[in-house]
């Protein structure tokens, strides 16, 4: 039975290297929300990161890319393409120039492998809100031959998953799940955001659990059949999960450049992977029969933390377990429930109170023009463990309430943003989920960290300095089409 629990020694590998891991993850500062570790079908750590829970569905971004790929070999299995069919043939209402050879000539396989011509402009800055056409015209200018060179375009695959809903007659997820999401039990409450043409978001916008992504692992690492029944083509799942071009981008092996195949990367150990940006990474290790899933939000430090999350994988899990049960250790497995069932979201940490806070509670401080378009904030702590950033910009008067040490749970205030629909801004007054925490940097210096976890992630890093009646002000953001209100440098004076 699927997701049926057992211990880390009936799986091989010690509860004390486990909690090991994950005690590493929180040393790092890795922002987790969730890390599941199965052996055939059984799991045998499932840890999340409150308030996130087995129920919580979440965005898994590029992970989307590799669900596009499985629905391309469903439509090549029922003969309406073939991976040598040239991708603009398919859109000739949607291109309105003469196309270079190259681009003209670039494949499905191409498209899947990212060997592609090149990657066209930010679909969120250009004015053209048809991504398909945006790609048919910015990659004209070629910066390379197709099935070459290796280098991701994300734009490439939103083409492909326009592709599955052209010749499909539905949507992705409706496709996916009709073929294969259905049979699983799974997916129930996923769904997959839009792009402005009423089209899926397909290369960026699946929202599952990540029990969801775990089974349709499974389903993909036994290449097809789900219990004893076989959904999809063997031989596809085969190729497009193998290495099938060469990924390395310079001459340290990171953990995902062992090859690239469909829309999915290979590991060490013989593995495939699904991967998403800010970390919502998913491995599956055929040799040995595991699957290894996580989220998170890592977003500014992708590289360096998937580093750490995958090598640590490996180092602690794969290299220790052994292919047969070991025996129990209940004081260990006791030590490591314990650790895994009181986890919660990464919150800032640092000094709890400074002789500042009573300073500057209450007092306005008037902001000279930046280009965050901030006038004036207050700081305002109702007690030394609590307070709130109050504040005037472009949309008027705001509050941010905040903890010292840990997170306060509540509503950004900032209006406007996307939500069903990507690129297009909200006006119904809508506003994401937060946690926002901060520390005490110093006896003048306090920061705010804002972390969006919502179906859009992201985070704001904001700093605050005081110097006699001055301050001085950064916010740095990393999100994807949001938070660019917060992202900049301001300075000011305290109002008398």
């Amino acid at each position: 039975m699927l997701f049926n629990k057992i211990t880390p020694e009936e799986a091989g590998v010690k509860s004390s290297s486990v909690k090991r891991y994950l005690e590493l993850l929180d040393r790092r500062g890795i922002p987790m929300h969730s890390v599941l570790m199965m052996k055939g079908d059984s799991l045998f750590c499932e840890c999340y990161y409150a308030p996130f829970d087995r129920d919580t569905t979440h965005r898994m971004y590029s992970q989307t890319k590799s669900f596009v790929s499985i629905a391309i070999g469903l439509l090549i299995e029922d003969g309406k393409l073939t991976l040598d069919d040239k991708i603009a043939d398919f859109f000739p209402d949607r291109i309105d120039k003469e196309l270079p050879d190259t681009l003209r000539c670039q494949t499905i396989r191409d498209m899947l492998t990212m060997s592609t011509v090149g990657y066209g402009e930010s679909w969120f800055s250009n004015a053209d809100t048809d991504r398909v056409h945006l790609y048919f015209t910015c990659c004209r200018n070629m910066n390379r031959y197709p099935a070459t060179l290796w280098e991701y375009d994300s734009q490439g695959s939103q083409i492909l998953s326009s592709l599955v809903e052209k010749l499909s007659g539905t949507t992705l997820f409706d496709y996916l799940n009709r073929r294969i999401f259905s049979h699983l039990g799974t997916f129930k409450d996923a769904t997959v955001l839009k792009v402005p043409t009423g089209e899926s978001w397909g290369d960026s916008a699946m929202i599952c659990t990540p029990r969801d992504i775990m089974s349709f692992a499974r389903f993909v690492m036994n290449y097809g059949v789900w219990n004893g029944k076989r959904l999809m083509n063997e031989a596809y799942l085969k190729e497009a999960t193998s290495k099938v071009v060469d990924n390395r981008e310079g001459p340290r092996t990171m953990a995902f450049h062992h090859g690239y195949g469909y829309q999915i990367w290979r590991s060490e150990r013989n593995g495939f992977a699904f991967v998403g940006m800010g970390n919502e990474l998913t491995v599956c290790l055929p040799d040995d029969d595991v699957i290894f899933v996580c989220t998170a939000d890592c977003q500014g430090d992708d590289d360096t933390a998937r580093e750490y999350i995958i090598n640590h994988f490996f180092e602690l899990i794969m290299d220790d377990m052994s292919p047969v049960a070991i025996p129990e250790d209940k004081e260990a497995y006791a030590c490591l429930e314990e650790l895994s069932s009181t986890r919660n979201l990464f919150a800032l940490t640092g000094n709890s109170d400074s002789p500042a806070r009573n300073k500057i509670n209450g007092a306005t401080y008037i902001l000279e023009n930046n280009k965050m378009g901030i006038s004036e904030i207050r700081f305002e702590f109702s007690t030394p463990e609590c307070g709130k950033l109050c504040y005037i910009n472009a949309q008027g008067y705001k509050e941010l309430p905040f903890c010292i040490n840990k997170n306060y749970f509540g509503k950004f205030p900032q209006l406007g943003y996307s939500n069903e629909v990507g690129r297009i801004r909200t006006r119904d007054g809508f506003m994401y989920d937060s946690a926002v925490s901060a520390t005490w940097l110093d006896d003048q210096k306090i920061m705010i960290y804002v972390q969006i976890i919502d179906r859009y992630l992201g985070t704001c890093n904001m700093t605050f300095a005081f110097r006699d009646d001055k301050i001085s002000i950064v916010m740095r953001k990393c999100a994807e089409d949001f938070l660019n209100e917060y992202c900049g440098y301001a300075v000011g004076r305290r109002m008398k």
